[in-house]
């Protein structure tokens, strides 16, 4: 398997220049309006290949054209970039995690909405160490990872788990194209990343992993996010993404010609093969099942685990210099709202997931 090359990490970014700001003023300064061109982005992982077989096979325009409408799939190849482009109000949609949609758009003013909850990482992403077997093992230590990302995060609900805090250890901004070859060296004995340098790492002599993601599951969550205001203006194009969504879901998850297919083709586009892209599958906890989303949305853990993400995110400076406090955005589930009711800027809404389960679509 080859690593994500730097310019695609899953790496949290402060919402930054005034010209994006500028950008988004302009473009939101008035209620979104009915239109039929719509344009949504996504960037290399494992759990957002699944919108480049379905641009590519045509089962996107299949479902936009029963609503009349178009909808562009695009690739960009800087995560970051495409979620600044989307708050820019460049595209309709983006795909993202649920930490990174509250600290870019949500934290940059545009009120955005988790239409489809795709996956979490259940042992996708993990903390390892070199000579030790043990979490507790890490103090003291550095820590080389990608400052202020979900590794970061990571790391910190791990230090939980065990009475410590970051202060007992010491972080080491690391690039994810440095990240493997920095562990190589005699100097570093700790570090946190994703798969699939994880998996690298970890086969490494002396290597230990002594906490990942299956052990906060839930709580990394990879999501597709469109501009509230164009949903509300525009069902079609949420019950359009939906539904192609799901039948997406239904074509790589078959045991099948098919379903290898599919799969194989989204290993290949990734950067891996079939045996590849089917080992990062397995942490992944993929939502094949739409009833099985919903039901996640609707868990009042949902609420829990957001109420972690922007504690950290306010900790570290990332819900922006105005932020009073880790509730100074609100945070929309339906099990109910964390943070100001009057300050809503990131709603997790099942209901086109609940259309698509109930074969409403």
């Amino acid at each position: 398997m080859t690593a994500r090359p730097t310019s695609i990490i899953r790496t949290t970014k402060r919402f930054a220049t005034g010209l994006l700001l500028l950008s988004v003023l302009t473009g939101l300064s008035s209620a979104a309006q009915a239109k039929d061109e719509f344009k949504i982005c996504w960037s290399i992982y494992v759990g957002w290949m699944p919108w480049d077989y379905g641009a590519q096979q045509g089962i996107v325009k299949k479902w936009a054209d029963k609503y009349d409408i178009s909808i562009d799939v695009v690739q960009i190849n800087d995560y970051v970039e495409s979620i600044n482009q989307y708050t820019a109000g460049q595209y309709d949609g983006c795909t993202m995690t649920n930490m990174d949609a509250l600290t870019i758009p949500a934290a940059g003013g545009i009120d955005s909405t988790a239409l489809i909850v795709g996956d979490f990482s259940n042992g996708n992403d993990g903390v390892v160490l070199k000579g030790k077997k043990s979490l507790k093992d890490i103090k003291g230590q550095s820590v080389n990872l990608v400052e202020l990302s979900v590794s970061h995060y990571l790391l910190a609900r791990g230090l939980e788990s065990v009475g410590m805090a970051e202060k007992d250890v010491r972080v080491v901004n690391t690039s994810d194209a440095d990240i493997v070859a920095a562990y190589s060296t005699d100097d570093v004995t700790s570090v946190v990343t994703w798969n699939p340098l994880l998996g690298e790492i970890v086969g490494m002599p002396n290597s230990t992993k002594v906490f990942d993601s299956s052990e906060i599951p839930g709580e990394i969550i990879d999501l597709l996010v469109v501009n509230s205001k164009t949903l509300k203006a525009n069902p079609n194009f949420g019950k359009a993404l939906t539904g192609a969504w799901y039948e997406i879901m239904s074509s790589m998850s078959a045991d099948d010609k098919p379903g290898t297919a599919a799969r194989t083709f989204m290993g290949k586009a990734s950067g891996t093969d079939l045996a590849g892209y089917e080992a990062q599958l397995d942490s992944t906890k993929m939502f094949y099942s739409a009833q099985e989303a919903v039901d996640f949305t609707l868990s009042k853990t949902l609420l829990t685990t957001m109420q972690y993400i922007a504690e950290f995110s306010f900790d570290h400076g990332l819900l922006g210099d105005g932020a009073p406090d880790a509730g100074f955005i609100g945070i929309e589930t339906p099990s109910g709202v964390f943070g100001d009711s009057n300050n809503i800027k990131l709603r997790f809404d099942p209901s086109y997931m609940k259309m698509a389960a109930d074969g409403a679509l």
